[in-house]
């Protein structure tokens, strides 16, 4: 491991962020001395980023930290092209308000993580339509699309697989890296942004801008990677079977942000405590001794301490405590996820596999039966045997709600509405 002198490298390079860099050497020697202004680009294809994108956020909230200024660069611009990496379908194309309403949601997720401020390292967000969007084709072409080879563009892997793969790429698509590209130039002008960070995916795109960059004038332009992140059995970080790990607690609760962590496989519990909280590395490490059932100690200050940075220390406790309330004592915690079902329907009946299916449990009949064959499903803590039972307002509990269980770890409440 190279031992840097910057705090910036040091904290990224202990803390395993860091999978590429196009200058390791000259960033850290630009970092001790000036605050090193650095942007990720986000499109706004939806309302709320996910775990995905965490890794990312978590770079730009240790630069800022460590004395530098992060910019997030909105895509309203390319968000109306789409990224091909790592996609094997063409992106809906999304209306000029669908964008700005997802860029309004987003803010709210990296103002979690960032310092939005006007002092030399407060957090910028800019959106790449400000430049992208008055461009003339035919000047664009002249000034910019001269300075790429066809040839190399598509030896990217963003193309080549597409293309191997016999799927359709757009030229609308085609584009998008050319636009990345641009958008480092442009940001070097209009902020002094030096460095672009973004996944191993992103490397040639970002690479691209470094060598734009080159032939426009720009000033010595910097690119850093982080690994794209899989679990230790080998899926892809932030997949679960009930879809993605929202960012948003509209879209996924305080208490099922802190499960999706609490659930972490052993082996990946010391690499997600330093790429996903702030705790000490001496801690860290001594949390990565633990063995057997403290493990699980580990985990919950992992689950913990993820949900604090997002959604406050007041949500993390009562999340952990649910938890702690609904594993140890059996209880129907309040920060449980909730659903509301019409007391009309609850009146009538609702078959088990229904109402299991409704609350996100399962994907279909099939699977609550097989559930409920393998002794998995309960209904107030006690267990389903029978798949055609029906619940209604009589099986409440005295405090008024249903708690569906699907195996230790997957819990609903539902209550009538």
């Amino acid at each position: 491991m190279t031992a840097f002198k910057s705090d910036l490298m040091r904290v990224l390079s202990e803390r395993g962020f860091i999978h590429q860099c196009s200058d390791p050497e000259g960033l850290d020697a630009m970092a001790l001395k000036e605050p090193v202004v650095t942007y990720v680009g986000y499109d706004c294809t939806g309302p709320s980023l996910h775990v995905g994108h965490l890794l990312s956020i978590m770079m730009l909230r240790w630069l800022q930290k460590t004395g530098h200024k992060p910019i997030t660069l909105m895509g309203g611009g390319t968000t109306r092209v789409g990224d091909p990496s790592g996609k094997d379908e063409t992106r809906k194309l999304l209306t000029y308000d669908e964008i700005e309403a997802n860029k309004q949601s987003l803010r709210a997720v990296f103002a979690r993580f960032l310092d939005f401020n006007d002092g030399p390292t407060g957090a910028l967000m800019t959106d790449n339509a400000e430049w992208l969007a008055p461009l003339n084709y035919i000047d664009f072409l002249r000034d910019v699309g001269r300075l790429f080879s066809v040839n190399r563009m598509l030896a990217m892997d963003s193309v080549k697989l597409r293309l191997e793969r016999e799927h359709e790429l757009s030229f609308l698509e085609f584009n998008y890296m050319i636009l990345q590209a641009y958008d480092f130039v442009e940001l070097s002008r209009r902020h002094g942004c030096v460095l672009q960070m973004g996944g191993s995916d992103q490397w040639g795109n970002i690479v691209n801008g470094l060598e734009l960059g080159r032939r426009m004038g720009a000033p010595q332009l910097y690119a850093l990677t982080c690994p794209l992140i899989t679990t230790s059995s080998g899926a892809k970080m932030g997949k679960t079977a009930q879809g993605a790990v929202w960012l948003k607690a509209d879209l996924l609760s305080p208490y099922q942000y802190w499960q999706f962590w609490r659930n972490t496989e052993d082996g990946d519990v010391g690499r997600f405590l330093k790429l996903f909280t702030e705790l000490p590395l001496d801690e860290i490490g001594r949390l990565e001794l633990l063995e057997g059932a403290e493990i699980n100690d580990a985990k919950k200050m992992l689950a913990t301490e993820a949900t604090a940075l997002l959604h406050g220390r007041a949500a993390a406790d009562e999340a952990a405590e649910a938890a702690r309330r609904t594993f140890e004592e059996g209880a129907s915690a309040e920060a449980l996820p909730t659903i509301d079902v019409p007391a009309a329907e609850l009146d009538a009946g609702i078959p088990v596999t229904a109402l299991f299916i409704r609350a996100g449990l399962a994907a279909s009949n099939g699977e609550v039966r097989r559930a409920i064959a393998n002794s998995a499903i309960s209904v107030n803590d006690r267990r389903v045997s029978d798949p055609s039972l029906l619940l209604s307002r009589g099986d409440l509990t005295p405090e008024g709600v249903l708690k569906l269980s699907f195996g230790r770890k997957k819990h609903v409440l539902v209550r009538p509405g």
